[in-house]
């Protein structure tokens, strides 16, 4: 599990390393308000998760319970075939669909100015042929998380997004910098990686006989898979609604603003998700084996993991967002318009981070319906909140419901989770492995933003932030009980390592 986890860790770090490196350079090249649209490409894919239909997270769980019987290697592989069948036939209809709706979105919704229809209508076309192509590999490697593969995942996951980054940086610099460029290169990127993760899943199964597809393996799987599918359907429209708003009531420009700021916010996730991979199928082992004692310490030592390294980059990045702006860009007007959002988006979706483990501990129960109910409550509350607040107040709006969201979550979901599952560990989550920390890292970071000496050059202010984040995950890490042992044990390694030396 701690391999699983540093692979994890090291693997989502390096994607969003990738990532955040080149933002400045597509801003470049391709300026901000061509840059919405791969803003409206984003959010497409979470908008079109809806149609796995729990099947990636379903094939996560069940290889895993089935990696832990014998006799069950023919059964994994004819459901991989079932599941595999129904994923590429989803993805090409998607695609479609794009292609066909692309003329529509372009000369009715999006508002721009220095982006003609013609462009936008012929990149939304190249938009729905990358993601029929990059479609299958998240059920690919949800089969490749519950056999515990993540090690290799995450290898060919830094390579994909080492291509599909500084690869398309390349092509914009030396082939053509235009949106059209910048897709085609990810069409050939999104078919290549779901071969390779693909022909990886199919070798990493036990047995070798040919797959079947199977009908009853679906009647089987359905129920845990149609509150996923109900859940993600909630989620997407909940994470996503912000963004439609905003492009139909906004500028290109101005969304284009917000989209880097959600993709600089969304990095956060990066951090979280590898957590979260790394314990979901060990979660389900615990849960399915009725062994509650291991789950709880497998919960809490999540959870305090989960505050360590979420809380510290928060802090530091919502208080100094403004700074890491200019030294990251160099570009006052991106500055200008993107610094308060960072800091407001980042915020929601540490909330969002934090409620990743009392997530994972649902899905290992299979306790679907109680996301159901509370994300129903919350589309219907979410939407005109969102209406309001971006009228009154712009994008910025949308980033104060997104905190609200995901506060609600906190302060709802897990009392109600832990009258059920693990009665016992709501007081100790919140207080312990969330609470108590959360409020020394805002007492470190605030001390932080204010001592912080005005008109340092560029080199100080970035070492100044730096420390500042060590500090901060270092008295975070220091105020839970797993993660002060284990930087405890650290210190004492290293001092025996240099004793030995």
């Amino acid at each position: 599990m701690k391999r699983n986890i540093i692979a994890n860790f090291a693997g989502k770090m390096w994607s969003a390393l990738m990532v955040l490196a080149f933002l400045p350079l597509y801003v470049r090249f391709l300026g901000i308000e061509a840059y919405g649209l791969i803003g409206i490409y984003a959010s497409l894919l979470v908008f079109l998760s809806v149609f796995d239909m729990g099947l990636s997270t379903t094939l996560n769980r069940e290889l895993a319970r089935l990696s832990a019987l014998r006799g069950t290697g023919q059964e994994a592989r004819d459901l991989v075939r079932t599941f595999e069948v129904i994923y590429w036939a989803t993805g090409i209809l998607i695609g479609g669909g794009i292609a066909a709706l692309a003329s529509p979105i372009a000369r009715h919704w999006l508002n721009a100015e220095g982006v003609t229809v013609e462009t936008m209508e012929g990149a939304l076309m190249i938009m729905g042929l990358v993601i029929a192509l990059q479609w299958p590999a998240s059920l690919y490697a949800g089969g490749l998380m519950g056999l515990q593969r993540q090690v290799l995942l995450n290898a060919i996951r830094a390579v994909a997004a080492t291509l599909q980054a500084g690869g398309a940086v390349l092509v914009l610099w030396l082939v053509s910098p235009t949106i059209f460029a910048f897709f085609l290169w990810q069409v050939l990127i999104g078919a290549l990686h779901s071969v390779i993760v693909a022909a990886w899943l199919w070798k990493s199964l036990p047995g070798s006989a040919a797959p079947a597809f199977r009908k009853d393996l679906l009647a089987s799987n359905w129920r845990f898979a149609g509150g996923i599918t109900g859940v993600t359907v909630l989620v997407a429209i909940l994470t996503q609604t912000d963004k439609v708003i905003l492009s139909k009531m906004l500028s290109l420009e101005t969304f284009g603003y917000y989209s880097l700021a959600t993709v600089i916010a969304s990095a956060l996730t990066h951090i979280s998700n590898p957590i979260f991979t790394a314990l979901f199928p060990r979660f389900s082992q615990a849960a399915g084996g009725g062994k509650d004692a291991e789950l709880a310490l497998l919960y809490h030592k999540g959870s305090q993991l989960m505050t360590a390294v979420v809380v510290p980059v928060w802090i530091i990045v919502a208080l100094f967002s403004k700074e890491l702006l200019f030294l990251w860009f160099g570009d006052a007007p991106v500055v200008a318009n993107t610094h308060l959002l960072v800091s407001l988006l980042i915020t929601g979706t540490a909330l969002n981070s934090i409620m990743v483990l009392p997530y994972t501990l649902l899905l290992a129960h299979g306790w679907t319906s109680l996301l159901l109910y509370v994300n129903a409550l919350s589309v219907a509350l979410l939407i005109p909140l969102l209406v309001w607040l971006i009228a009154d107040y712009g994008a910025a709006g949308a980033a104060l419901a997104w905190i609200a969201l995901n506060a609600g979550y906190v302060l709802v979901v897990v009392p109600l989770m832990h009258r059920r599952l693990l009665r016992d560990s709501m007081g100790q989550w919140f207080l312990r492995d969330v609470g108590i920390p959360v409020v020394i890292g805002c007492g470190v970071g605030i001390l932080a933003r204010v001592a912080a000496p005005s008109d340092m050059p560029a080199y100080a202010l970035l070492l100044w932030i730096l420390l500042s984040l060590a500090l901060a995950f270092l008295c975070v890490a220091w105020a839970m009980p797993h993660t002060r042992d284990w930087l405890r044990r650290s210190v004492i390694s290293g001092a025996d390592a240099g004793v030995n030396s």
